[in-house]
């Protein structure tokens, strides 16, 4: 898979995101205040998160992999989404030695995106497994399928919520939820791959 530059592990997304909230920056082209203080939140989401422990199932089918896979993430610093499942999806890939998480900048990569689009939307962040041989194994994205839900239900019939109101509802879900859907699932994805 052709990708350009920069690629990150997890570790140096999250860096890297300290160091744009650093010089008041976010990523991409659009500097604006809004997706630069949504940068700001999200590191310190990624910071919360970072102390996340997978469930021990999860684990066990990590560690136990036989076959190496490489997992790119499409993203950007100012995701919120990217925020809330990018630290639990490190942590699995740095579980095992078999997957190489490679996370890439979706308006850096338009192509690649394009190929994984959500519902005709450039919807981040998207993870693409690929086996060594470079045959694809799973995607996974945007966000974990109660979530997905909401934000369909939302677009649906916004009932007089805007959209600051409706990521509150969201952000919400993912705090009282504690990762365990998203783990749940990539528990669900590993388990089954013929691979």
């Amino acid at each position: 898979m052709n990708v350009n530059k920069p690629v990150f592990s997890y570790i140096e997304f999250y860096e890297w995101t300290v160091q744009l909230v650093n010089n008041k920056q976010t990523s991409g082209e659009k500097q604006t205040e809004n997706l630069v203080k949504f940068t700001e939140l999200n590191a310190s989401r990624m910071k919360r998160l970072n102390k996340t422990k997978l469930i021990p199932e999860l684990e066990n089918v990590v560690t136990g992999l036989k076959k190496k896979q490489v997992w790119y993430v499409i993203t950007e610093a100012w995701c919120g989404d990217s925020a809330q499942n990018l630290p639990i999806i490190g942590e699995i890939a740095s579980a095992g030695n078999k997957i190489d998480l490679r996370v890439i900048l979706r308006d850096k990569n338009p192509e690649f995106m394009d190929k994984y689009l959500t519902n005709g939307s450039k919807s981040i962040p998207k993870l693409v497994a690929f086996s060594e041989e470079g045959v694809e194994l799973f995607t996974w994205g945007p966000r974990p399928e109660p979530a997905q839900q909401l934000v369909l239900d939302w677009k649906e019939n916004p009932n007089g919520r805007d959209f600051e109101d409706f990521e509150r509802e969201l952000h919400t879900w993912y705090a009282k939820d504690k990762t365990h859907t998203l783990q749940n699932e990539f528990l669900e994805i590993l388990s089954s791959l013929k691979y």
